[in-house]
């Protein structure tokens, strides 16, 4: 790394990651938009989950100018941000036993459908039992998170297993046990995450190869465009009307 200001040493981190998950997760990246669009052309829905940090990248693909439109939020009250009070609420609600089940059974998701799990970690019990019970309801499952910390942690879920191991296809993050790029000897602890950078890379990445399947198959993705461009929003409103019984984030 470089001896350079904080900012070119964070960026010069992010960017080595970047070309990591681009020259050893393509297969997995390709696989996994393949999965998307296999659900879009057989009639089935589209959903995200992330709880905490995780949820930003989830979030980044829903409702997304030039994203598609069947992408769908699966949200747990008081996970899916800091904005709940305390915040330390959503990090101690994804340890528990159970509530994913619950989760689930509240949702609209249904066999036939693809449900992309974020969770760097993915030791935690929510995003395992998640990945579990989505699979064994016929749920297809992308996992987005970091190999790593099943080699170097111990699971929280009663199975001893990690995210990584219940999924169709996994998106290795490469991010390093603890999510910190940076340290300087005047600063108490790592600091720099970039998770949010790369696994916000990779979902795109994934969005954009199922895009891009879709039409070579002769169909039309069901895409957003930017409502801040003429002619965008009546784009859209076409969109969720040809769609509208796989589209939840407007009901």
């Amino acid at each position: 790394m470089s001896d350079g200001t904080p900012a070119d040493r964070f960026l010069e981190a992010a960017i080595g990651l970047l070309q990591r998950v681009r020259e050893e997760e393509a297969e997995s990246i390709a696989a996994a938009g393949t999965l998307l669009a296999d659900t879009v052309a057989a009639g089935g829905r589209l959903f995200a989950f992330g709880a905490g940090h995780s949820s930003l990248a989830a979030q980044d693909v829903v409702y997304r100018a030039g994203g598609l439109a069947l992408m769908n939020l699966l949200a747990a009250p008081g996970m899916v941000g800091v904005d709940v009070m305390p915040a330390t609420l959503g990090s101690a609600l994804e340890r528990v036993d159970g509530l994913a089940s619950t989760v689930l059974d509240c949702s609209p998701l249904r066999a036939g459908d693809a449900l992309v799990i974020i969770s760097l970690s993915g030791r935690n019990a929510m995003p395992v039992e998640m990945a579990m019970t989505a699979r064994a309801r016929g749920m297809k499952v992308i996992g987005v998170t970091s190999v790593a910390y099943a080699t170097e942690t111990r699971s929280r879920h009663s199975s001893g297993t990690y995210l990584k191991d219940h999924c169709d296809v996994v998106l290795d993050s490469k991010i390093a046990i603890g999510d910190a790029e940076l340290t300087l000897d005047t600063v108490p602890a790592p600091f720099a995450p970039a998770s949010t950078v790369v696994t916000s890379a990779l979902m795109q990445a994934m969005v954009a190869t199922a895009a891009t399947s879709l039409a070579e198959r002769g169909a039309e993705p069901p895409m957003l465009r930017s409502g801040n461009v003429d002619g965008g929003l009546e784009w859209n409103e076409r969109v969720f009307e040809e769609y509208g019984d796989r589209i939840f984030y407007r009901r």
